[in-house]
């Protein structure tokens, strides 16, 4: 109705004028006959009214559709019967849908496809990356660990690249199934030995009580473990030599641990650094950060429907607890 009236103001005040300039000219004219005068306006407006009416009645899924929005893009679709400019604006929007789709289509393929390069890519680099690495075990100390830990600061990389290109179609990647966090968690400290012992960081394994199982994608959770650990030590070294894991259960929900005693994060950082490029202070000192890290843990952690807790000192160290809900914890059950 505002959208109406907004869009006949003009005319309402062109009637009024009209209204009363002729009267306005008939006394001028000499003629004194005011009932007569204030008829006619009446009769105008009576008039102009019904005219209004008749055009907000046949307009009113036009009105409607201007002013009320789309739900979806199907809705441009519905059809508003009415008057010609009704049946205009859903040809023009029926057309535009078709536009879209088909650009939309367009947009999907040639993601689809960047996907599929960026998928080989990444696998084609990783096979010279192992023939570098055993290589590198020929060769004498400090050459060789010094090749072997810049190949698997690329492969972690590589990684980050993957995973970032899968991003937008993860949901269309996840597996869930039953994951046991303790044995996942030992094939994550696998993984990472010779990071650990690089760095010489060590993690320490601490489980409330054995078996804990919960719901979640276990190539997925592996990610996410693998860079809080990088985290962890990564702001660990020349502070502490170890960190901890742990797993547990609070109020019903099955929680995974990731406590280091390192440089710890400042407060004015704690609300950003789970933000897509974003370093803060931290970064800035450790130039290996990319700010990506943590940007992918959330967003993974949000499309598995899983919570991110932080807690952070600076000088003392960070918490991140990975929480499944309860239905998400079979151990509950």
């Amino acid at each position: 109705m505002k959208l109406f009236i907004r869009d006949h103001l003009l005319y309402i005040v062109f009637q009024l004028i009209i209204s009363l300039l002729v009267p306005i000219l008939f006394w001028l004219d000499g003629y004194r006959g005011i009932g007569v005068s204030l008829y006619a306006i009446f009769l105008s407006l009576v008039l102009f009214s019904v005219f209004l009416i008749y055009r907000y009645i046949t307009r009113k899924n036009f009105y409607q559709k201007l002013q009320n929005p789309m739900e979806n893009l199907d809705s441009s679709l519905e059809t508003t019967e009415g008057a010609p400019i009704s049946g205009a604006l859903d040809q023009l929007l029926r057309k535009q849908y078709r536009l879209y789709q088909t650009e939309l289509l367009q947009g999907e393929e040639r993601q689809g496809e960047h996907l599929l390069f960026m998928d080989r890519w990444v696998h084609q680099m990783k096979t010279p990356l192992s023939v570098i690495e055993l290589t590198a075990q020929t060769l004498d100390e400090p050459e060789s660990s010094s090749i072997r830990e810049e190949t698997e600061r690329m492969r972690n990389g590589l990684n980050t690249v993957l995973y970032m290109a899968r991003l937008r179609t993860v949901e269309e990647d996840f597996h869930i199934k039953q994951v046991k966090l303790a044995k996942l968690i030992h094939e994550v400290n696998k993984e990472n030995k010779r990071f650990y012992i690089r760095h010489e960081v060590y993690p320490q394994f601490k489980e409330e009580r054995p078996g804990i199982t919960v719901e979640t994608d276990e190539k997925w959770l592996f990610f996410l473990i693998t860079q809080l650990v990088h985290n962890a030590v990564k702001y660990s070294v020349g502070k502490k030599n170890y960190l901890v894991i742990s797993i547990y259960e609070r109020d019903r929900e099955a929680v995974l641990e990731v406590r280091d005693f390192g440089v710890g994060i400042p407060v004015v950082d704690q609300k950003r650094i789970f933000n897509k490029f974003y370093t803060g202070e931290n970064g800035r000192k450790y130039r290996e950060s990319t700010g990506m890290g943590l940007y992918l843990v959330k967003e993974v952690a949000e499309k598995l429907e899983h919570r991110i807790e932080l807690e952070s000192e600076v000088g003392e160290g960070t918490t991140i607890r990975l929480i499944f809900s309860e239905t998400q914890n079979l151990t509950s059950m």
